[in-house]
């Protein structure tokens, strides 16, 4: 009884792995980390429960959720002898790393923008018969990091916080900014605030020294700088400014003066001259018909 009891388990376990061996199953990444700009590859791997598979193969990329997200990439292979055909490549941006038939679909992302943080999905289809398809669920969420970027910066006024720069930068983690007037001394005297996506902008008020300004944004990834110029309109100037305008505009308007009095001279010369050449006069005759008079 106990040599049959255990013939029977050791049949199960042999029957256990058999079972386990035709299952379709899915390898893939949990998470993976890219930065903006720069290129990531998502690996994933599968089994299925048949020895080998000649007929037309489809694989799948898809991005949100599975089963009914928006698909990226497509390819077909129609036979165990062609290369995976892609269909369907949004942006132009994806690429087969994989070969389908060797049942790996790791595909890579190209050129990589903030829109592409996403949960990719793949999946793939066997024409046959039975037609099986099968999707990776878990799915791979894909993470972004960026070096800080100074977006704009600018110098601007308002009553209240008087003439003002103004930085806006990005990055992944968000950066810290940090604000350098002319004198090479941090200011402190700034407000920091969280602005769109991935951004940060900041304000340093009440700008005093004429000069350079500025802006640094550092994160884990590295650093960049921006720069603004400064100087403020005085009123000495601006008096010294307004009178050397007041004296040009009165000094054209005496030049204009000038050329039309000229203009109206040198007419009025041409009138006299051609008054002064006189055609001959011509006798005249209390006769109507004074030539056929003379006759």
């Amino acid at each position: 009884m106990r040599s049959s009891g255990l013939i029977f388990t050791m049949l199960i376990l042999v029957l256990q792995h058999g079972a386990k061996g035709n299952e379709w199953s899915f390898h893939v990444s949990k998470e993976v980390s890219g930065e903006v700009g720069k290129t990531v590859s998502l690996p994933c791997m599968f089994n299925h429960p048949h020895r080998d598979h000649a007929g037309i193969l489809t694989a799948i990329w898809r991005i949100k959720q599975p089963y009914d997200g928006t698909v990226v990439f497509k390819c077909v292979s129609n036979s165990s002898h062609e290369p995976c055909r892609t269909t369907v490549n949004y942006m132009n941006k994806f690429k087969l790393l994989g070969n389908p038939r060797n049942n790996d679909l790791s595909i890579r992302i190209e050129n990589l923008t903030w829109a592409d943080s996403n949960k990719y999905y793949c999946r793939v289809e066997l024409s046959s018969d039975r037609h099986d398809k099968y999707e990776a669920k878990a799915g791979t969420k894909l993470t972004l990091s960026a070096s800080p970027k100074i977006l704009n910066i600018t110098v601007v006024f308002d009553h209240y916080r008087g003439y003002h720069a103004v930085c806006v930068a990005e990055g992944e983690p968000a950066p810290f900014l940090v604000w350098t007037d002319p004198s090479n001394t941090n200011q402190d005297n700034i407000v920091t605030k969280a602005a769109l996506a991935h951004q940060m902008a900041t304000e340093l008020h009440y700008l005093k020294q004429d000069g350079k300004y500025t802006c640094t944004a550092t994160n884990a990834h590295g650093k960049a700088e921006g720069l603004v110029y400064f100087f403020k309109f005085r009123a000495g100037n601006s008096s010294q400014v307004l009178f050397a305008i007041v004296w040009t505009t009165l000094g054209l308007k005496l030049l204009m003066v000038f050329v039309m009095l000229g203009v109206y001279g040198y007419h009025s010369r041409g009138n006299a001259a051609r008054s002064a050449v006189k055609s001959p006069c011509t006798k005249e005759s209390p006769y109507e018909n004074y030539e056929q008079r003379d006759k």
